[in-house]
């Protein structure tokens, strides 16, 4: 039985970083599901709107062939799309702190056996979204 992993993000302006997550996540299972945080949900954590659209971030992951499936989060409850894949592995960035909290507690509610597993960092003092962003900011 082949076993699916599923990571979360948002994954705007993509770098080398996300390709590294991406292969680190692959390497754990057969199928790699990446779900693409809604831009609501970005502008409420980040308290910053995303350069790219929900839409026209996954539409950027679909050409990734790393990634076998990118779908939307779910608008109204974040963990409803673990419900609806029941991935086996569910891949964390190694900073990934945004709705990890209750994650554990709602798999089990689920009824599902799915591993949480924490990626490593790669480059993390140059090769993050947001000091990424900040240095684009800084020449403009």
């Amino acid at each position: 039985m082949p076993n699916t992993v599923m990571i979360f993000g948002t994954f705007d302006i993509l770098h080398p970083g996300h390709i590294d997550l991406f292969t680190q996540a692959k390497k754990l299972g057969d199928s790699l599901t990446v779900v693409v945080a809604r831009d609501h949900r970005v502008a409420n954590l980040k308290k910053d709107v995303p350069v790219h659209t929900e839409q026209e971030r996954m539409n950027l992951l679909k050409h990734i062939d790393l990634i076998d499936t990118a779908i939307m989060g779910n608008n109204e409850d974040v963990y409803k799309v673990i419900q609806d894949n029941q991935p086996d592995i569910i891949a964390l960035g190694y900073d990934q702190t945004h709705y990890t909290d209750k994650l554990e507690q709602k798999i089990k509610e689920f009824g599902l056996h799915t591993k949480v597993i924490r990626l490593k960092p790669y480059k993390q003092d140059t090769h993050k979204s947001t000091i990424i962003k900040q240095k684009i900011l800084s020449q403009t």
